[in-house]
């Protein structure tokens, strides 16, 4: 059996993604995802998640292995006997406006940066726990740890996403129990780390949920296996460099844009600089900085009653270039909303001209999000001394033609756009490495499906 299944899982949808014996991958299910109001805070419905996953691995049929991801940082608490206490609350929930500050004033910004690495922001699980009801929690479980547990039985904190938490030890890879117990969360909650190519368990209905119909599994049951289960992690993985003097851009809701480093960055420069350092396959580092990403089109579309986005980003190309910018990276864009009236607001502010169409308001996202692309890539390389010739754009906004194309004039460098399910790519590439039939990526990530796109110097964005 030489066919591998990857349960890849973002803000927006989901996938359950198979791999044929030459690691060419097959989309066999897609649902959307999204965060709701419920129980007085933005939840992901993650029993229905789990369902949509167990639709997705019938369909697959029989695989050698199963490996999950998923975007960073959210997670759901097990009681003492094992049953999850409430759906997981979503990152762009607001409950963690006061936990932040007050942190960060009684234990330091810059002792939290040198202890982990990470940034401090709201969205991190360190200030989420902070926020949460703790009281008959016995074990924290990342969307993709958790979704291994009910599959298996099995609990763990894989190492790529436990890095997002805010909690794991930069140095060690371990967690900071030291720093876990002066913010003031239980250790106990903190699960084994394991790492990407081990394996979990074998799949059984028998620890699902109760509310699943446990015939809902597949008639067939396979290893599932620790993958890079940070999706950015998994994604980086997959990307089609010639060597390492590259810098990325994984592309989805969210744009995460860094280089590939051997060690972390720590420098009171890369704090103040807003940048992050993300643990990456083999204990490399994923040194990044965060910045909002497609989310700004994604919800003034859900705003504008979803209109036909192709014709829509061909009139943004045709629109006045460099009327109206804002700051892509500002947290003011977090929450879900009307994103058109904040964007229109943040230009008044800035003292720029308010978007008049929509086609205006696309093309103001699109080339503030190349500029901020441009300002990662040239802190990045400063601040850690890595230099690069070429940008990999990976993920779903590898599509977007209009923002490669920008991105390119923005940093004067080639941008080379692939493959769109890059994190499935680097989900499955660990599976195969773990089962023996592969030792290096390069060849595979070589014949990803990309399109370069060239800078024309005379429309770079100033």
């Amino acid at each position: 059996m030489t066919r591998f299944a990857a349960i890849d899982l973002g803000a927006s949808s989901g996938r359950v993604i198979v791999s044929d014996e030459s690691l060419t991958l097959t989309e066999v299910h897609r649902f959307p995802n999204g965060a709701t109001l419920r129980e007085g805070a933005l939840r992901w419905d993650i029993h229905r998640i789990f369902h949509e996953i167990l639709y997705g691995l019938a369909k697959a049929g029989p695989v050698a292995s199963i490996g999950i991801d998923s975007w960073g940082v959210d997670y759901g608490l097990l009681g003492h006997d094992g049953t999850l206490l409430r759906d997981p609350v979503s990152y762009r929930d607001s409950r963690t406006e006061g936990v932040v500050p007050a942190t960060i004033d009684r234990l330091g910004a810059g002792a939290l940066y040198e202890a982990t690495g990470i940034q401090p922001h709201p969205i991190n699980t360190i200030f989420q726990l902070l926020a949460d009801d703790l009281t008959d929690a016995a074990t924290m479980l990342l969307i993709p740890d958790l979704i291994a547990y009910w599959l298996t039985g099995e609990k763990g904190a894989e190492v790529t996403n436990a890095s997002t938490t805010g909690l794991l030890d930069i140095h060690s890879r371990t967690w900071a129990y030291d720093l876990a117990g002066k913010a003031g969360i239980p250790t106990h909650l903190l699960p084994p780390i394991r790492h990407p190519g081990t394996p979990i368990g074998v799949m059984t209905p028998a620890h699902a949920p109760a509310s699943c119909c446990r015939d809902a599994f597949p008639d067939w049951s396979a290893p599932v296996v620790t993958v890079a289960s940070h999706d950015t992690a998994s994604a980086v993985i997959a990307t089609p460099a010639a060597t390492d003097a590259f810098a990325y851009i994984s592309c989805g809701t969210w744009s995460l844009v860094g280089v590939e480093l051997s060690s972390p960055v720590l420098s009171e420069a890369s704090r103040t600089g807003n940048f992050t350092n993300e643990t990456g396959l083999d204990g490399t580092t994923r040194y990044l900085r965060n910045v909002m990403g497609l989310w700004l089109l994604q919800e003034c579309l859900a705003t504008w009653g979803m209109p036909d986005l192709p014709a829509l980003l061909k009139a943004a190309e045709e629109a006045e270039p460099h009327r109206s910018l804002i700051d892509a990276a500002d947290p003011a864009f977090l929450a879900p909303g009307d994103m058109p009236a904040r964007i229109a607001e943040a230009c008044r502010r800035a003292g720029q001209p308010a978007p008049r169409t929509q086609a205006e308001t696309v093309r103001c996202i699109l080339e503030s999000l190349a500029l901020a692309h441009r300002n990662a890539i040239t802190d990045a390389t400063a601040l850690s001394g890595h230099q690069v010739d070429v940008i990999h754009l990976l993920g779903g906004g590898a599509r977007n033609r209009l923002l490669c194309r920008l991105t390119a004039n923005a940093t004067g460098l080639p941008v080379v756009a692939g493959p769109v399910e890059a994190t499935a790519l680097g989900n499955i590439l660990v599976q195969a490495r773990a089962a023996g039939m592969i030792d290096d990526f390069h060849e595979i990530r070589a014949g990803a499906s990309c399109k370069l796109f060239e800078p024309s110097p005379d429309r770079v964005i100033q």
